[in-house]
């Protein structure tokens, strides 16, 4: 079969295209004839914990297939169901993925849609619910508000009656972010957006924020947070690691800070965090209340062109993979 590769090259990540036999599915594993797998920016910068030259891992971290076999111990899937989830080596004809970390695929979902939803909306849904408690009436303040994160964020947000605000650089992008919900747009990529959020909550602050974007909009962020909001930090594309922290406004307004990785989450935080998300969004997608926005499709051989466009930051939602 078909599989891609990351390789660490020079502090660089590569990609390869490998041939390789089709694995076989352990006691509590599925074997998936893969369909469609999503990218994700974080893989291709950070390498999930490649660092050594030399060293490889299998492509890919979320997808959705055909069940081709199902493991011993496995009783919740069957040769053809339908199924999408995070795993390992996505990027490939056939490939293993963890029973707890399997969903039954929602009739209403496209292979291409369902392929992008379980990183993205999944970390969506451990920001705005299970540590960012948002509900309805609130003010959700996303910074990079065209990633495929930024989307989910929003379309989640809005499901729950809550309001959001956008940040993005193109207008463009704003507008198609205003047809999907997007209550107040700000054009802009710098920390400049602090003020119109307090006009538009009464000088109250926005309850949460999502930050994609990183250590050049922190402090902005912090500024513009209300009494007991909280702070998500899922991604730093501006290559900023470092931000002032205001503590006297972390203390008086008794704010909580907290960041969301995959990087070292075990196991059993992976199975609870996916049975979470089952129950609380794969119903609104069944249901079509939440629509994943698929950008564009590449076909397998044309990942490295995929990335490519990725990296261009040309993109609304998400990029995948057809297989």
């Amino acid at each position: 079969m078909r599989a891609w590769w990351l390789l660490a090259e020079d502090g660089e990540i590569a990609i390869e295209m490998r041939e390789q036999p089709a694995p076989a599915p352990g006691p509590r594993q599925l074997l998936l004839r893969m369909r469609a797998a999503g990218l994700n920016r974080g893989e291709f910068i950070a390498g999930h914990g490649l660092s050594k030259t030399g060293t490889s891992k299998p492509a890919g971290i979320e997808g959705a297939g055909e069940v081709v076999a199902a493991g011993a111990e496995v009783a919740a899937f069957k040769a053809g169901d339908r199924v999408f989830g995070r795993l390992v080596g996505a990027f490939a004809e056939f490939a293993l993925m963890d029973v707890d970390q399997a969903i039954a695929m929602p009739e209403a979902l496209s292979w291409e849609q369902a392929a992008c939803v379980p990183v993205t909306y999944m970390t969506a849904h451990e920001m705005l619910v299970r540590q960012g408690r948002l509900m309805p009436g609130q003010w959700l303040l996303v910074t990079g508000a065209a990633s495929g994160i930024g989307v989910a964020s929003l379309q989640i947000a809005k499901a729950i009656g809550a309001s959001v605000a956008g940040t993005s650089g193109n207008r463009a992008k704003l507008a198609q972010l205003e047809a999907l919900g997007l209550d107040l747009p700000l054009c802009t990529r710098g920390p400049d957006f602090c003020q119109a959020l307090m006009d538009v909550t009464g000088g109250a602050g926005v309850n949460l924020v999502v930050n994609t974007v990183g250590g050049s909009v922190f402090a902005e962020c912090i500024r513009s947070m209300a009494f007991e909001g909280r702070l998500a930090t899922v991604g730093y594309v501006d290559g900023v690691l470092h931000a002032e922290l205001d503590i006297a406004a972390l203390h008086s307004r008794r704010l909580v800070l907290f960041g969301v990785s995959n990087k070292m989450v075990d196991a059993a935080f992976r199975a609870a965090a996916t049975r979470d998300f089952a129950a609380d969004i794969v119903p609104l997608l069944a249901a079509g209340k939440i629509k994943p926005v698929v950008d564009q499709a590449f076909a397998l051989p044309e990942l490295a062109a995929a990335k490519a466009y990725m990296e261009s930051n040309q993109h609304l939602g998400k990029l995948v993979v057809t297989i």
